[in-house]
């Protein structure tokens, strides 16, 4: 579950096929349509926002986005955003997540994407810790025992150690932008089409996000591997 866990959106993407085809849409009112979109473009920059935080003042060697050969930590963080909450990544997913489900407007499309991500998650969340506890012991326990698991507290916050890094941002988030656009113009142009049929309109907001967030993404993918512009020696 840890390492396939970047492939877990893509249940969301299936699931949401049906969803928004049996949807009534027809008796949902525009005004309520719009102000349901501005909460779900919100809700989702908020997890992107929080995931960003996470990223940019992360040093190289802490635990969160392996996927590849399981658990690694070389240090434990707890300073900046991780004195807040002890999985802001897991956080950030689940608002992105929840504001694609909101764009479907459908209540129960919402529920059940809240109880599968705490299915899902929390198995990952706890197989997390305890390799954190059995690496650092006490100064995990410490920590763990003041920082809240999901939901942020002010209460012992300490200033980042690192400064914030908007190259780490730039090389390591650019994917997860891109499918968080994807699946909003995924679900505008699917709900188009269950509420007009085909053919239907092309001109969308949504779609021209798509274009310029492919056009970013091409241009920082080949920035990251093709020259040192995003190169950080004491990032991951």
């Amino acid at each position: 579950m840890f390492r396939n866990r970047s492939y877990f959106p893509l249940i969301l993407f299936a699931a949401a096929i049906p969803v928004i085809l049996t949807t009534n849409y027809q008796d949902i009112h525009q005004t309520l349509r719009d102000i349901l979109t501005i909460i779900a473009i919100i809700t989702s920059l908020s997890g992107f926002l929080i995931r960003a935080v996470s990223i940019a003042t992360t040093p190289k060697g802490t635990s969160g986005r392996n996927t590849k050969s399981g658990q690694v930590a070389e240090s434990l963080n707890h300073s900046g955003i991780y004195s807040m909450v002890r999985h802001p990544l897991y956080l950030g997913n689940f608002l992105m997540w929840i504001g694609i489900a909101i764009f479907t407007f459908n209540i129960y499309f919402i529920i059940i994407v809240s109880f599968v991500f705490w299915l899902y998650y929390e198995r990952i969340m706890f197989a997390e810790e305890r390799f954190l506890e059995r690496k650092f012991g006490d100064d995990y326990l410490q920590w763990s025992g003041r920082t809240p698991a999901f939901f942020p507290s002010f209460k012992h916050y300490e200033p980042n150690r690192m400064p914030f890094s908007i190259k780490s941002v730039l090389r390591r988030e650019y994917s997860g932008f891109l499918a968080t656009v994807l699946s909003f113009t995924f679900i505008d142009f699917l709900r188009q089409y269950a509420m007009h049929g085909w053919p239907f309109e092309w001109n969308r907001i949504s779609l021209y996000a798509l274009v310029i967030s492919l056009i970013l993404t091409l241009t920082l993918r080949t920035l990251k591997h093709h020259t040192r512009l995003l190169n950080e020696s004491d990032r991951s």
